[in-house]
């Protein structure tokens, strides 16, 4: 296998094993906390590396997870006094446990390959050339083993504590209630995410595997509601940045896990404009609708507001009635040709007369503002004696 395949190959991994535990992440708001893992995981690998004196030690991954643990035990310890909120109680602890990583890397890991540069940031690129090599067969880079074997351990995860993980996601009181256990949820899925950050130290580096657990599962969350949806969306949008990230890191001669990180945000950036029912666009374009319909609405009450009175001549006039609603000349002329296209009103002499399903609209909309404004049935009828229709559900006689 070329390095440039096994290069992507790891890249698709780690973006969807990241992906998985992310999406819990994201829909518990709880996507700091990946930042936080993701950083203070970091004196456990040291501590780990002086007690095997290997960086290749199933030890350091043991040991990052159960920092990754105790980083959260320390959150939620911090949050149950009630003294501080979530995001300082992150705030506090993984600054802490991450320079204390730092310290220890500066004063007794000096001469040692594992800097804080490349626990940060890594190198993909550089993952092919560490081999796994057993009774003298090569087979293949260690970090796509690895990270395999980190994705199989999520999905199996995932799939055999769906119920437990959706339940305590969605309505923890009702998992403690159903007997569910959403504490011992919670530390599974944490010690989750710990295992898939360490795992990406070397692939990625710890602050670009915080985009690629949290930016995928958000986009997906954009595009649906349904939460098994969303874990395959977000583990096929992380694929997808995985590959586009490494060709743009080709194109542009650049790292590829930042390359990853680039695409990832821009999935996002794409998800976040144009999703189907929560991008801005489909907001903007929702919002506008509301607007003219309600406009229209307002118009036809007006016009069957005026429809019997003395002064309907002047206040149903197409060139007028811009005066009494205090709308400028062109909006209302809109308004009035929406209304005609959709066969609300009709131009009669030039006044404007409503049709029978226009009449029906504005009526509905009247008793829809007598329930909003609480004004009762004498309200009511007094607005519908005004209006001087009889209006179904509430007959009113002339």
């Amino acid at each position: 296998m070329s390095p440039q395949i096994e290069v992507q190959l790891i890249a698709v991994v780690v973006a969807v094993a990241a992906a998985l535990p992310g999406t819990f992440l994201v829909l518990r708001r709880l996507a700091l906390v990946s930042d936080a893992i993701s950083h203070a995981i970091l004196p456990g690998i040291v501590v780990a590396f002086f007690l095997v004196e290997s960086l290749s030690s199933p030890v350091l991954l043991i040991a990052a997870a159960m920092t990754g643990l105790l980083t959260v035990v320390l959150i939620e310890l911090l949050g149950q006094t009630r003294l501080l909120k979530e995001d300082a109680s992150i705030a506090l602890v993984f600054p802490a446990l991450f320079s204390v990583g730092v310290l220890l890397i500066s004063r007794y890991a000096g001469g040692v390959h594992l800097d804080v540069d490349a626990v940060l940031l890594g190198e993909l690129a550089f993952a092919p050339f560490d081999r796994l090599v057993v009774a003298g067969h090569d087979l293949g880079a260690k970090a796509l083993w690895s990270m395999t074997a980190i994705l199989l351990l999520n999905v199996v995860l995932i799939s055999v504590l769906y119920k437990e993980l959706k339940l305590a996601t969605l309505d923890r009181e009702q998992a403690a209630v159903l007997g569910f256990a959403p504490a011992t949820v919670h530390y599974l899925l944490m010690g989750c995410v710990s295992i898939t950050a360490v795992g990406a130290f070397q692939a990625v580096g710890s602050i670009l595997v915080v985009a690629l657990m949290i930016a995928p599962p958000a986009a997906a969350y954009l595009l649906s509601d349904r939460l098994s949806v969303v874990l395959i969306l977000g583990g096929v949008l992380g694929a997808a940045s995985g590959v586009g990230g490494y060709w743009l890191a080709r194109g542009i001669d650049g790292s590829i896990a930042g390359s990853m990180a680039v695409v990832a945000g821009l999935v996002f950036l794409g998800a976040l404009l144009f999703a189907p029912q929560r991008g801005l666009a489909a907001q903007l374009h929702r919002r506008a609708r509301q607007r003219w319909s309600f406009a229209e609405r307002m118009l036809l009450v007006h016009l069957l507001h005026h429809e019997r009175t003395p002064s309907a001549a002047e206040e149903t006039a197409g060139h007028t009635v811009h005066r009494h609603l205090r709308w400028s000349e062109r909006f209302t002329a809109e308004v009035i040709r929406r209304a005609e296209a959709g066969e609300l009103l009709r131009r009669e002499a030039g006044l404007l007369q409503l049709t029978e399903r226009g009449r029906q609209i504005a009526q509905r909309a009247l008793l829809e503002l007598d329930e909003r404004d609480g004004l009762g049935e004498l309200g009511g009828r007094d607005r519908r004696r005004r209006a001087g229709r009889t209006i179904p559900g509430g007959a009113v006689e002339e």
